[in-house]
């Protein structure tokens, strides 16, 4: 990925991408308003306010447990199934409020992509772990349109030409950056619009998490992503937008250029030179 000069915070040389700021025809896709959030009587998340722009990064960045993947599983309305948890406020897509009674959550989990810490597969074939769930859903009718779907899911994230004589082979018999490609494919077979990434090159080795991270800044040219990192040097290459959470509280959030270079905040300071976290 090509990367601006590295810059100096305190003596870290933070290393920006090539697009480290929010482009401003890029409107809304996401508006998280006044969110609270609640594992029974544990408070989880604090009155959070936040934008997440159309066709851009934005990286949640903080401390184990201050509460970012809460919020990310709170985008595609998957924290519905824990026991005992609750939710205040309002979060909109495209301007609809996703926990609105006209919203059935399953059609609105199919506008999210996800992609996890470690990769996961199916222990089905290449073939069968993007086409499974188009097929359920309707998406593809016929065979051929089932092929072309799993061709182009895989050229998507560049897997094509090294999978293309593999196709029935176990997708677990990939090596672990391939299956975390395979699991982004898998991810974007159902045309979502939203890709959901949580920490997804923390089990990867530093060539395959370069593949990956080239991966992403390719895929949002047509998907508006949110990733959860707790690498800054790739929050700060990756992303357009950063938002910084402590203890269940949205710190501050701006472009990536200015929280990496010029933090608002103390815990901001604090976290991105690697002074605590």
């Amino acid at each position: 990925m090509l990367m601006t000069g590295p810059q100096d915070l305190a003596g870290a040389r933070i290393h920006l991408g090539p697009s480290p700021r929010h482009a401003a025809h890029n409107g809304t896709m996401i508006e998280v308003k006044n969110v609270n959030f609640w594992y029974g009587s544990k408070h989880a998340l604090h009155d959070v306010d936040l934008k997440i722009h159309r066709n851009e990064v934005t990286a949640f960045i903080g401390p184990s447990g201050c509460g970012k993947t809460t919020l990310l599983r709170c985008l595609n309305r998957s924290n519905d199934i824990i026991p005992d948890a609750r939710m205040t406020g309002v979060i909109l897509l495209d301007g609809r409020d996703i926990n609105g009674p006209d919203i059935d959550p399953p059609l609105l989990r199919r506008k999210f992509g996800w992609v996890a810490q470690k990769p996961n597969p199916f222990p089905r074939s290449i073939y069968s772990n993007i086409a499974y769930a188009p097929k359920i859903h309707g998406v593809v009718q016929t065979k051929a349109e089932c092929d072309a779907l799993v061709e182009d899911s895989l050229r998507r994230v560049g897997m094509w030409d090294e999978v293309k004589d593999r196709l029935r082979e176990p997708g677990t018999d990939l090596s672990g950056g391939q299956q975390q490609r395979l699991c982004v494919a898998r991810a974007i077979a159902v045309t979502p619009e939203v890709i959901l990434m949580d920490e997804p090159a923390s089990a990867l080795d530093p060539i395959a998490t370069a593949i990956l991270e080239d991966l992403i800044d390719e895929l949002r040219q047509r998907y508006t992503i949110v990733i959860i990192t707790h690498n800054m040097q790739q929050a700060a290459r990756l992303a357009q937008r950063v938002a910084v959470f402590h203890l269940g509280r949205l710190v501050e959030e701006g472009d990536a250029s200015q929280i990496f270079i010029t933090p608002r905040h103390d815990i901001t300071m604090a976290y991105v030179t690697g002074r605590f976290g």
